[in-house]
């Protein structure tokens, strides 16, 4: 074994203090149980994120509640898990908080036990609150923890930490599918067993995080703080790389919320068979998502983005007029292409602003969430007033905007 991957496996496990030297070695090295470790608590934070509104149906009948007041409680969790997220980030990126991360996941624990008991309204709302206000902590932070670990590799640690999330919504409707939809609310307790063995992991991770991650985030940012841009094209390059964001997430919420209504209008499949269909686009997504890290450090950030965005046009534009069978692929195309620029997004942005590495992550994650739905919300009324094919032949034309990723400084040339 190599010296340099020795003390790799010294950084991740040994929670007491390098020397020196040994430190400054180990700072220029991807730590992987640190990232595989953020990515396996990103998946369980998300597979216990997606159980709130397996529930809706029970809660309706429990309750007798309305649609207003089902929507008053995705609203609570979506403003607490969406609209904190940049001050958490803004926070730590001024006072480091080591143990954030379990301190996180103890408020979605205790979440989805008052949503397992809740017996009143305001206990319900309260509890969807706790879950989001774990959530708001747990993505900005992760996200740091995985920049401080990646070494070289800030590319690839974002997408293992963003597959990870992904992968724990599509297993966690599964386990709503199977187990919340059959026992009912009482059965969420069950899974607050995932929300213990993550305080567990996070506490071996807030323990490196203290022993080591800030003097290689220190470093990390010396480093890139040779890299000298203005104020102007800093901004310029945060607003463009909000409005790829707008694009990527509000396309790709067109898909995951009425691609099975499309397919079910337009080619008569039934319910079970349009949903084979958006599987296939839901896989080529987190594909895309896990390879668009390693694809952006290996050939340079900005051509990433440029490439992943404006390189769905073509699929997007030829998919309402494509037959079943290449409607399919192009969905995929498009869901694989589009997915591979988020992380690269993430890294690129952490790198205009070294220093504010939190406030990044907490930003587009909480636009991402929150241009997700409000994305569907908006492509939902459009699509009762024009009809669904009319959403998709107006959505084609975002991937467009990739047109300005021209105007990204390229960082690694700069570097």
């Amino acid at each position: 074994m190599s010296d340099a991957r020795t003390s790799d496996i010294q950084d991740a496990m040994s929670p007491g203090p390098l020397a020196d030297s040994a430190r400054a070695t180990a700072v220029q090295h991807t730590v992987y149980p640190i990232i595989f470790a953020i990515a396996f608590c990103h998946m369980l934070n998300d597979m216990m994120q997606s159980l709130l509104p397996a529930i809706y149906p029970n809660l309706k009948r429990t309750f007798d509640l309305d649609f207003a007041h089902i929507g008053f409680v995705t609203l609570t969790f979506q403003a607490t898990s969406s609209l904190l997220q940049p001050l958490v980030g803004l926070y730590t990126d001024r006072r480091a908080v080591p143990f954030a991360l379990p301190i996180a996941m103890v408020s979605t624990f205790l979440g989805l036990m008052m949503l397992a008991f809740a017996g009143s309204y305001p206990v319900l709302l309260l509890a969807a609150a706790m879950v989001g206000m774990g959530s708001s902590v747990f993505h900005p932070e992760s996200s740091r923890v995985a920049h401080m670990a990646a070494g070289p590799r800030r590319g690839f640690a974002q997408s293992m930490f963003q597959w990870g999330g992904s992968t724990g919504s599509a297993l966690g409707a599964l386990g709503a599918a199977s187990i919340v939809a059959a026992e009912g609310q009482r059965s969420i307790a069950w899974f607050c067993v995932m929300a213990a063995i993550a305080i567990a992991v996070l506490s071996w991770v807030g323990h490196w995080y203290r022993a080591h991650g800030m003097a290689r985030a220190k470093k990390a940012i010396q480093a890139q703080s040779r890299v000298s841009l203005s104020k102007r094209t800093v901004t310029r390059s945060l607003v463009i790389l909000v409005v790829l964001i707008f694009s990527k997430f509000v396309y790709l919420a067109s898909l995951s919320s009425y691609y099975t209504f499309y397919l079910i209008e337009r080619f008569h499949l039934s319910v079970r068979g349009a949903q084979l269909h958006l599987f296939v686009f839901l896989a080529a997504v987190a594909i895309g998502t896990i390879a668009g890290g390693p694809l952006g450090d290996r050939f340079g950030r900005k051509h990433l983005i440029w490439f992943s965005v404006l390189g769905a046009l073509p699929f997007t534009l030829m998919l309402p007029h494509a037959s079943l069978f290449w409607t399919s692929v192009l969905s995929a195309c498009a869901g694989l292409t589009l997915a591979s620029a988020f992380p690269a997004i993430v890294v690129y942005g952490q790198e205009l602003l070294p220093a504010k590495v939190g406030t990044i992550s907490g930003l587009f994650f909480g636009l991402s969430f929150g241009m997700g739905g409000l994305g569907a919300a908006a492509l939902g009324w459009l699509a009762d007033l024009k009809g669904i094919a009319f959403v998709y032949a107006v959505c084609a034309f975002l991937p467009a905007l990739g047109l300005l990723a021209a105007f990204l400084p390229d960082l690694r040339k700069r570097a």
